[in-house]
């Protein structure tokens, strides 16, 4: 009688799993621990939660939503790639912009996909992005490849994201320790540059395109 060789025992990949809604963190968790090679080692609902549970629990790969509270996936993304440069990220978000993609390459995101298709795509995505591959969901990518790149400075983003909810010149002067001058003319440019009307208009422009 022959004998079986012992099958050989499935190499884990340990999951860290970032997503503010909680329902939704559960069940990807729940359909991601299915797979018989796939283990959520860590959940969190926050951006500035990431970094410290990564170093604890050392994830070979951190699955990031973007807008979370207290820090975005995307800034998240870079602060992995200096304090835990082991663990590869994959974003995946609702929110399927040409300049979230180009930010999140430029933070040194693995991947980026969207959260409308199948949890086997996603399960795959995971494994490929370990093995050194770059995944990126193709409609995205060829939006992303016509948009074109960013035309806002850095301080004329911050000087937008300083706009939110009525904010006056004074107050994003205060905020951003800037002269009111200085402020007028970056707001100025902003709007001219993203073809709008006003500051809010041009702050709105610049989330769509996920500038922002």
């Amino acid at each position: 009688m022959t004998e079986l060789a012992d099958a050989s025992p499935v190499t884990c990949i340990r999951v860290l799993l970032a997503e503010d809604q909680g329902m939704m963190r559960g069940a990807l968790a729940l359909l991601l621990g299915l797979e018989e090679d796939i283990e959520v080692v860590a959940q969190v609902g926050a951006g500035d939660a990431i970094v410290d549970a990564a170093l604890v629990h050392r994830p070979d790969v951190a699955l990031l939503d973007i807008e979370l509270p207290g820090m975005s996936g995307l800034d998240a993304a870079a602060e992995l790639r200096e304090q835990a440069p082991g663990c590869r990220v994959l974003i995946l978000t609702t929110f399927g912009r040409p300049g979230y993609l180009r930010r999140a390459m430029e933070a040194g995101a693995a991947g980026f996909l969207v959260k409308d298709g199948p949890v086997e795509d996603l399960a795959a995505a995971i494994r490929r992005v370990l093995t050194g591959e770059t995944v990126i969901d193709p409609a995205l990518a060829a939006a992303a490849l016509s948009a074109g790149p960013n035309p806002l400075t850095a301080r004329e983003c911050d000087v937008l994201k300083a706009s939110v909810d009525g904010a006056t010149v004074a107050d994003i002067a205060a905020k951003l320790r800037l002269s009111e001058s200085t402020v007028r003319n970056y707001l100025s440019s902003a709007i001219g540059k993203t073809g709008t009307r006003n500051r809010m208009e041009a702050m709105r422009e610049a989330r769509q395109q996920g500038w922002l």
